[in-house]
C-alpha cells in the first residue's frame, strides 16, 4: 500500500499474514464448536440431542467464565511486558493440540467428559489467543484503515471456514476412505465414525499451518525489558487502576457493555447453530456441512462488503444496521417449520454476523487509549464473557425447560435487542482527528 500523507507505508505482507490468522483459526470455530464436532457430541457421543445440547451449554458456560477471568489480566500483563507473540504462540499451540486430541472421542457416553474437558480448555486458549491477536491491529495499520482491515480479516476468516468445511465434507464426511483412498484403508479400519472424528485432526493441521505466517511476518511490539514477575505485578496493578477509574473511559465502558450483549447473541448462535439445525430440522451431517459452507459464504461477503462502510461512515452505524438485520431475520426463523425457509432465513441472518463482529473489533481498536490496547481487548473479552456465559446457559435452560431447541434459540434475540438499545448511547471517536493523529 502507498503512503498516505505523512504516514509510513503499510506492509502488505504483514497485513496479509495478519488476515491469514483469521483464516487459520476459523477452522476451530467452524468445525469444532459449531457445525461438526458439537453435533457429533450431542448426537453420537451423548446419543440424545436435547441432553447433549444441555451438556454442551454447560461446557461453554464454564469456558466463558474462565475467559472472563483470564483475558483482562493477561492483556494487562502483556501491555507491561510489551511482546504479544509468545502469548499467542502458547495459546495457539494449546488449541491445536487439544483439537487433535478430540480424535480419540468415540461415539460412546463414556467419552463425553474427556471431550468436554478438551473442548473447554481449547476454547479458553482459542479466545485468549484472539485477545492478543486483535490487539495487534492498531499497530499494524493507520486509523483510517482499521475498519477495512478488520473486515478483511473477518471475511477471510469466514472463507477459511468455508474451504475447511469443503475439505471436511468431501475429504472426510462423505469420503469412503481417508485421503480419498490413498492410504489403502477404509474408515471402518480406524474405529467407529472415524470420518467424523478425523475432522478434529483436520482442524489441528489447518490451524497450525496457516497461523505460521503471522508469527513469521507480523511485527511484534518490542519487549519492555521487564522480567515476567514484574510485568505480572504491574499488569494486575494497572488493570485494578483501570477498573477503579472506569469513569475516565465512559464511551469505552458503554461500548464494552453494549457489545457484550450482541456478541453473546452471535456467539450463542455459532455455538449451537449446528445442534439446532440437526435437532429441529433433522439435518444430517452432510446437510449441516453444506449449510455451513453456504453460511460462511454469505457471512464472508457481508464482512468484506461492509468493511468500507466502517471506514467511511463509522463502526457504530454498521453495528446498528447489522443488529437490525439479525433481528429481522431471526424472528421468522424461530417460527419456520419448512427446511427451505430455514435455509433462506438463516443465510439472511448470517450475512450480518461478519459486519457486526468486524466493526466491533475496529471500534474497540479506536476507543483503546495508547499503551492500553491489549488490556482493553482483554476487557473486551471480559465483558463479552461476563455476559457471554448467560447465552449458552439460557439456551440450555430454555431448551431443557420447554424440551424445545426453538425456545433455546429464542433467547438469542433478547441479546440483540438489548445490545441495539445500549449501542444507541455510545459515541464513536472523532475519526477525522484520529486519522490525522495516525
Amino acid at each position: 500500500m502507498r503512503p498516505f500523507g505523512g504516514e509510513p507505508p503499510v506492509d502488505r505482507r504483514a497485513v496479509a499474514s495478519w488476515c491469514l490468522y483469521d483464516w487459520a483459526n476459523s477452522a476451530y470455530n467452524t468445525i469444532i464448536t459449531t457445525f461438526v464436532f458439537s453435533v457429533y457430541f450431542a448426537r453420537g457421543v451423548v446419543g440424545d440431542p436435547v441432553a447433549g445440547t444441555s451438556r454442551w451449554s454447560v461446557a461453554m458456560t464454564v469456558a466463558g467464565i474462565a475467559i472472563a477471568l483470564l483475558s483482562p489480566v493477561l492483556g494487562a500483563i502483556a501491555d507491561r511486558s510489551g511482546r504479544r507473540k509468545p502469548w499467542m504462540a502458547l495459546f495457539t499451540g494449546i488449541t491445536v493440540l487439544l483439537s487433535a486430541a478430540l480424535w480419540w472421542v468415540e461415539p460412546d457416553p463414556s467419552f463425553a467428559l474427556f471431550a468436554l474437558v478438551c473442548v473447554v480448555v481449547a476454547t479458553v486458549s482459542f479466545e485468549l489467543a484472539n485477545v492478543f491477536y486483535n490487539a495487534t491491529l492498531p499497530g499494524l495499520v493507520p486509523g483510517r484503515l482499521l475498519g477495512r482491515v478488520s473486515g478483511w480479516g473477518w471475511g477471510i476468516g469466514y472463507f477459511g471456514g468455508l474451504v475447511c468445511l469443503v475439505v471436511a465434507l468431501f475429504g472426510f464426511v462423505k469420503a469412503e476412505a481417508p485421503l480419498f483412498g490413498l492410504l489403502g484403508v477404509a474408515w471402518d479400519d480406524w474405529g467407529p465414525q472415524a470420518n467424523i472424528r478425523a475432522t478434529a485432526l483436520l482442524v489441528a493441521v489447518w490451524y497450525g499451518l496457516f497461523a505460521l505466517p503471522y508469527f513469521l511476518w507480523v511485527p511484534d511490539e518490542p519487549s519492555s525489558g521487564r522480567p515476567l514477575g514484574q510485568a505480572v505485578r504491574e499488569g494486575i496493578g494497572m488493570l485494578g487502576r483501570t477498573l477503579r477509574e472506569a469513569r475516565r473511559y465512559k464511551q469505552t465502558v458503554r461500548f464494552l457493555i453494549a457489545s457484550a450483549f450482541y456478541r453473546d447473541g452471535i456467539n450463542t448462535i455459532t455455538a449451537f447453530g449446528g445442534i439446532f439445525a440437526a435437532g429441529t430440522f433433522g439435518m444430517s451431517f452432510e446437510e449441516i456441512v453444506i449449510f455451513a459452507i453456504a453460511l460462511n459464504v454469505v457471512a464472508g461477503v457481508g464482512a468484506i462488503g461492509f468493511a468500507w462502510m466502517d471506514d467511511r461512515a463509522g463502526a457504530k452505524p454498521v453495528i446498528l444496521l447489522a443488529l437490525l438485520g439479525m433481528t429481522a431475520f431471526g424472528v421468522p426463523l424461530l417460527l419456520a417449520t419448512d427446511k427451505l425457509w430455514f435455509w433462506v432465513l438463516a443465510l439472511g441472518l448470517g450475512a450480518f454476523f461478519g459486519p457486526a463482529q468486524a466493526a466491533g473489533r475496529s471500534m474497540m481498536a479506536r476507543l483503546a487509549p495508547p499503551g492500553m490496547t491489549t488490556e482493553m481487548f482483554g476487557l473486551y473479552g471480559l465483558t463479552g464473557r461476563f455476559v457471554g456465559f448467560f447465552g449458552p446457559l439460557l439456551f440450555g435452560l430454555a431448551t431443557e425447560a420447554f424440551a424445545s431447541q426453538r425456545a433455546g434459540m429464542g433467547t438469542v434475540l433478547v441479546f440483540f435487542v438489548v445490545g441495539f438499545v445500549l449501542m444507541m448511547g455510545v459515541r464513536e471517536p472523532d475519526r477525522s482527528r484520529q486519522n490525522a493523529a495516525a
